[in-house]
């Protein structure tokens, strides 16, 4: 059925509305807000009715409810969802994800093995939305040190908690296994369990395993995702901008799999890979989206990453001669100071998986790629380390200043905000669309259907809001006190429930629910 464009706009509205135009009593009432809905473009100033944790109305007319937020002269935004997060399951970094926005923080990136023990852990005592990949990372450290045994269900956890680390066994064993083909049909039995237990996708970290990891074992994630009508999210084999192993290479190695398996992929923090020659590696993204492939990009705007010191990427051969960098652009997280020669090589011998910053991208070529049509926003957050015990901060009241780590963690949405405001660097509309719809559209295409409730502030959406001030909205975080959290977003909702109010996380609220594939 076709309809004239006099129709459309009423059409619109009428979503926007909501059947029914009797008074309702509304569990939460969000008055006079900047209402912003980056799937239809609706901008305007309205009032929002929150009934069983969904969007119930949206008016001008006058609403009434038990709780009422007052958003005079702020935005209300869809919750921001974050593809790439590594502190999604532990207090603390959904403490600081909260303040950021971001009420959907997913780990995508490295996954979660056992995938259900990951989502058992979190039932019931999550303040956000939480989900995962399967982990291969972490299969293939399983077969490879057979003593592994996480209970947290992540290989970044137990690598990085000193405790986690001597308590499950993990190491980096699975960097350098090199599997026989036995071993891979156990690996990929492994996936598909994960996959059956609900799993996102499927994590592809070959950058940290480029030196075991086979073309077998690629090929055959990309499959199963297809199989099971997912995505694959990876981090490249390489980190280059040089022959012969650049980074647009080993984005080529998984979208030729995407062109002849089908499924979906989303290449993260892009620009961290192919450096100067990202542009290059987006108008890809772009050609392949253009012949039908699901394939996306994600960018954190920052131009230093953050990793292990035994990342495959930072060897010098690569960093220096490939990534136009030296051991002074890495900085060990323990001290924060910069590497030496000699500090490196310790470091290598003694503890591989210590925290380290390192420079990657110049400033200018990231900013280039956040604002590309093709790209969403990811922070890539990785846990912080308390200064004054070499801990990782896990426990929700762990104060915000004293922590050293990577600024990312907790200001990556408020800084983009911040880059709009200051910079004028993209409409302030696609910025939100970059931190809400285009990720969650992203997962609903690739069989993540839930996510078609979230992303939007339409009528029978997932009540996760995020409400912030356009004109005062940064972020806090250094490289010296990375645990700041932003300011100017007073409010945060969690699938209808305040759980940030007046800038304060409530600590006791626990709204947070599962995202799994279309299997469950």
């Amino acid at each position: 059925m076709k309809f004239s464009n006099s129709v459309k706009p009423l059409i619109i509205v009428m979503t926007f509305i909501g059947a029914g135009v009797q008074a309702q009593s509304f569990d939460v009432v969000i008055n006079d807000g900047r209402v912003m809905d980056p799937e239809t473009g609706y901008d305007q100033v309205a009032n929002i009715g929150i009934k069983d944790g969904k969007i119930a109305k949206i008016t001008t007319d006058n609403l009434e409810g038990k709780e009422a937020i007052n958003a005079k002269g702020l935005v209300v935004a869809p919750g921001f969802i974050d593809t790439h997060s590594h502190v999604a399951n532990i207090p603390f970094g959904q403490k600081l994800h909260l303040r950021d926005g971001v009420t959907t923080p997913l780990e995508l990136e490295v996954g979660a093995y056992p995938v259900d023990m990951y989502y058992k852990n979190l039932e019931g005592r999550s303040m956000t939305n939480y989900g995962a990949t399967v982990s291969p990372a972490g299969i293939r450290e399983k077969i490879a040190n057979p003593k592994y045994a996480s209970d947290t269900g992540t290989l970044v956890n137990d690598l990085f908690d000193q405790y986690q680390q001597q308590h499950s066994h993990a190491g980096m064993h699975m960097t350098t296994f090199l599997p026989n083909s036995e071993q891979i049909q156990q690996i990929n039995t492994l996936v598909e369990e994960g996959m059956k237990q609900g799993a996102l996708g499927i994590g592809v970290p070959v950058g940290y395993m480029s030196k075991g990891t086979t073309s077998e074992e690629t090929i055959s994630w990309q499959k199963i995702a297809s199989d099971y009508g997912v995505s694959t999210f990876l981090h490249g084999r390489f980190s280059s901008q040089k022959p012969a192993t650049t980074g647009i290479l080993g984005f080529q190695e998984m979208i030729a799999s995407v062109g002849i398996y089908g499924g979906g992929l989303l290449i993260q923090h892009i620009h961290q890979q192919s450096l100067n020659e990202t542009p290059k590696a987006l108008a890809m993204v772009l050609d392949a989206q253009k012949a039908g492939l699901h394939v996306a990009a994600e960018v954190y705007p920052y131009f230093q990453g953050a990793t292990v010191v035994g990342a495959d990427y930072l060897v010098p051969d690569n960093y220096g001669t490939n990534m136009g960098r030296s051991y002074e652009d890495i900085i060990e997280v323990a001290t924060m100071k910069p590497l030496t020669k000699a500090r490196y090589e310790a470091l290598m011998a003694s503890d591989p998986s210590a925290s380290v910053i390192f420079g990657g991208i110049a400033k200018q070529g990231m900013i280039n790629a956040l604002t590309h049509p093709a790209v969403h926003v990811g922070s890539d957050a990785m846990p912080l380390v308390v200064k004054s015990t070499g801990e990782m901060a896990v426990d929700f009241d762990t104060p915000y200043k004293g922590n050293q780590g990577h600024p990312r963690a907790a200001g990556t949405h408020a800084k983009v905000l911040r880059l709009v405001r200051e910079e004028n660097i993209m409409p302030l509309m696609t910025a939100v669309s970059k931190m809400s719809y285009m990720p969650a559209k992203y997962l609903q295409d690739n069989g993540v259907t839930s996510m078609a409730h979230k992303g939007r502030i339409q009528v029978n959406a997932d009540a996760d809001i995020t409400i912030f001030d356009p004109s005062t909205v940064t972020d806090n975080s250094t490289m010296i006190e990375a645990g700041l959290p932003s300011t100017g977003i007073p409010y945060v909702l969690v699938n209808g429930t305040i759980i940030v109010k007046d800038s304060k996380v409530l600590k006791e609220v626990k709204p947070g629910q599962a995202v799994r594939n279309q299997s469950q």
